[in-house]
């Protein structure tokens, strides 16, 4: 049974990780989520749940505006292949989220650490990380080395890789 949002909190209060969540009506895309700009201090997060072709699972997660290449990003984070969308029963089974809601905090449900956790070098360079707290109806804000030293706790070792573009490199 995957945790719950309270169950997040006592493990981070655990760790003695202080958070701010803003609970919000429900958020479905990046779109939806900038209604919050200005409200939300800190980086704000696109989770990208991917597998390689020999079932290997990554969560990547950079900045909400940036692109990541799904051509060539498996080279970056090695995949066996080329990568493509987990299904979504396999993101509720590895990290215990619907589509909508993802985010690396999902990780407390990893128990077996079936999912490689990428951050983006533009992302952690933010003070602030914000992610869903397992729900699309709140946003938690986490401080940067606290988002990495939470992972750990849950035994994963967070890669931190150039894996995006930033949009407005795009348009240059």
């Amino acid at each position: 049974m995957p945790k719950t949002p309270d169950e997040l909190f006592a493990f981070l209060d655990q760790l003695r990780i202080k958070v701010k969540t803003v609970t919000h009506p429900p958020l479905f895309t990046v779109a939806d989520s900038q209604s919050l700009r200005g409200e939300i201090e800190g980086g704000h997060t696109k989770n990208l749940f991917l597998k390689d072709k020999k079932d290997n699972f990554f969560l990547v997660t950079v900045e909400e505006d940036a692109v990541v290449d799904l051509k060539t990003v498996h080279t970056l984070i090695g995949a066996a292949s080329r990568v493509s969308f987990g299904r979504p029963e396999k993101l509720m089974e590895y990290l215990g989220l619907l589509p909508g809601s993802v985010s690396t905090l999902g990780a407390i449900n990893d128990t077996q650490e079936k999912v490689k956790i990428i951050l983006d070098e533009a992302l952690m360079r933010h003070d602030i990380i914000n992610a869903h707290p397992l729900t699309n109806e709140a946003t938690t804000s986490i401080g940067r080395d606290d988002l990495v030293r939470f992972l750990r706790a849950t035994g994963h070792e967070p890669e931190i890789l150039p894996v995006a573009t930033p949009a407005d490199a795009l348009t240059q």
